[in-house]
């Protein structure tokens, strides 16, 4: 009797032979020349690139500081004004005390652009309709100057704590974290944000693969189920903002087919009220969208949009377009209410005037900070769940209190016996304004604090006794709480 040979299914391709796939796929629509730079541009490494928190640090005092101290080289990103190209560290970017406390975040400099790409009005309403792990929603933060709401939206319930620990790591207290599916937004919430971000879901086809990102085989089938709910979700983001709002879209792969085609497709079917917007100056140089993917002619306006081929500035493959709305949509023929599940009803409380004044002077008592200024400034409310304050922005609060929220605001601490113990998000972004409550430590204790080592307590060393101190250095570095016990002082991460 003979056996039949079993029969072995070939080997996935490796990493490098679907960069290369791809990377021929995309031969024809490229000059000779173009081509030649992208392989060239291919064999370098893709360079490190952070973005500074104009939340907490300032890039004339704090980047030449920082440089110095880490031994750092720095590039400019031409198109993001925080945002630099780490050309040599002697001290990597993401084991600083200041990357911990988010003074800067760690992006590649593609990822940059898409919300350089707005122009927003003051204290905006923005959606970002897909926007975990975060690093966009921080962008946008900043360039609001953490003013108006961000309503961060993410349809996978495994990535909300991820965008969360993100959000408050920035700082940021206006924004509320939401679950659902991006193409009910424009059902639900009809011509109502200033702007919408959609870095839409994408097969991360941008031949610069890492660790985090690496490349993957793509079938015909599933490139076609990625446009198609590309363009779902892209008319989704076109009815929820209003009239003359922009809407931005972006994906991380280079697939024409995800990208200038559902451009086409979409302006086809909308093009009555949506303008694709010119982006020439937006860049140093030119990087135009393509007219074909080599099978399919496109309208030539998609050549408005933008295409990051890696070589035109050393960054990843990626690619992004500027929609503004500019008339009515059809409405839709079935609507859909808004889902609805107020605040008070999961545990959260605002507090009474009395309570607030209470919490204020606790802060203003032992750190001498204007808890009670620093809301009205940021336009948030001081909130309570269970022992722990929060401040919520008060466009969440009376635009959509009644929305569902995975989280909202920044916490600012909690009651202990004690009293109070700052957050650290709160002290992160808020130590510079607190005259009081420090323990100073040398460049040394500092550096064993970093590894969470206590430290022994020296009441010289505070400049009051405090059971929580801000921890800083001699050099002004924040490490961040504390809590003094039995003769030690221990930092407090989270």
């Amino acid at each position: 009797m003979t056996r039949k040979k079993r029969h072995t299914p070939p080997a996935p391709p490796s990493g490098t032979a679907l960069v290369q796939n791809a990377l021929e796929s995309y031969r024809p629509l490229l000059s000779q020349e173009d081509f030649a730079a992208l392989q060239a541009e291919l064999q370098q490494p893709l360079r490190n690139a952070l973005r500074l928190n104009p939340l907490k640090a300032d890039v004339p005092r704090d980047l030449p500081r920082w440089a110095e101290r880490y031994g750092w080289q720095l590039c400019p990103i031409p198109y993001c004004k925080e945002g630099f190209w780490v050309e040599a560290a002697q001290t990597p970017i993401s084991q600083t005390p200041e990357h911990a406390l988010g003074f800067y975040y760690i992006q590649d400099a593609a990822s940059m652009l898409p919300v350089e790409l707005f122009d927003l009005p003051p204290e905006p309403l923005i959606l970002d309709l897909a926007a975990s792990p975060g690093g966009k929603t921080t962008h946008l933060v900043a360039k609001t100057g953490d003013r108006g709401l961000v309503l961060a939206n993410d349809a996978s319930r495994s990535r909300l704590t991820a965008l969360r620990i993100v959000l408050n790591n920035w700082g940021a207290s206006s924004t509320a974290i939401t679950n659902f599916p991006g193409e009910a937004f424009g059902a639900w919430l009809p011509d109502t944000f200033d702007a919408v971000l959609l870095d839409a879901p994408c097969s991360m086809e941008n031949l610069r693969p890492t660790d985090s990102h690496p490349m993957r085989p793509i079938s015909a089938r599933e490139r076609s189920n990625l446009a198609q709910r590309q363009a779902r979700l892209l008319h989704s983001a076109l009815r929820a903002v209003r009239p003359g709002g922009q809407v931005v879209y972006s994906t991380c792969t280079l697939a024409a087919e995800e990208d200038e085609g559902v451009l086409n497709q979409v302006l086809h079917e909308l093009g009555h009220a949506v303008q694709l917007d010119e982006l020439t100056q937006r860049l140093p140089n030119p990087a135009p969208g393509l007219i074909t993917d080599g099978n399919q002619a496109y309208d030539p306006i998609v050549q408005r949009a933008v295409r990051l081929w890696p070589h035109r500035f050393g960054t990843s493959g990626f690619f992004a377009a500027r929609l503004t709305r500019t008339g009515p949509l059809p409405p839709l023929q079935r609507s859909t209410p808004l889902p609805s599940r107020p605040l008070q009803g999961t545990g959260w409380q605002a507090l009474s005037q009395a309570e607030s004044n209470a919490l204020c002077a606790a802060f203003e008592e032992r750190y001498g900070f204007d808890l009670c200024a620093a809301l009205m400034a940021l336009g948030c409310q001081a909130w309570r769940w269970g022992k722990t304050y929060h401040a919520l922005p008060e466009r969440y609060l009376t635009r959509f209190a009644s929305l569902p929220v995975h989280a909202v605001g920044l916490p600012i601490g909690e009651e202990t016996s004690a009293g109070i113990l700052p957050a650290q998000e709160w002290v992160a972004r808020f130590a510079p304004q607190f005259q009081r409550g420090h323990y100073h430590t040398s460049a040394a204790a500092f550096e064993a604090g970093l590894r969470g080592q206590p430290l022994p307590y020296d009441p010289v060393l505070a400049d009051c006794d405090c059971p929580y101190p801000i921890l800083i250095d001699e050099t002004g570095r924040l490490l961040g709480r504390a809590s003094v016990s039995a003769g030690w002082v221990k930092p407090l991460r989270r």
